[in-house]
């Protein structure tokens, strides 16, 4: 269901994540190999979502780390619809498996 608004699949990983472990903070190349995506990707939806004001960045030695901003005016409101897409996701998978595989009779 998350998918339907927010489109690109490496910019919605980085929100699950930083979302659900507001505390999580990691590199580019960290994150590139949590995510097993390719770092250039990430790098360039980590600096939409600095930019729009969801993520920090703070230079640390030679590498970039990312935080949460915890001051950002719709962190609850998008952690809350991180969760429910979650659940629903899960709830209707578990629907989907525990329906019964029977070919019809006739």
């Amino acid at each position: 269901m998350l998918d339907t608004f927010i489109t690109s699949r490496v910019r919605r990983k980085i929100v699950i994540i930083y979302s659900k472990f507001p505390d999580y903070a990691n590199s580019i190349r960290g994150l590139s190999r949590l995510l097993n995506e390719d770092a250039a990707n990430v790098c360039r939806e980590l600096d939409k979502l600095e930019k729009i004001g969801f993520l920090v960045g703070s230079k640390s030695r030679n590498t970039k780390v990312y935080r949460t901003n915890r001051h950002f005016p719709l962190l609850k409101e998008l952690q809350s619809i991180v969760l429910k897409s979650q659940r629903y996701r899960q709830k209707a998978w578990s629907l989907k498996s525990s329906k019964p595989n029977t070919a019809p009779s006739g």
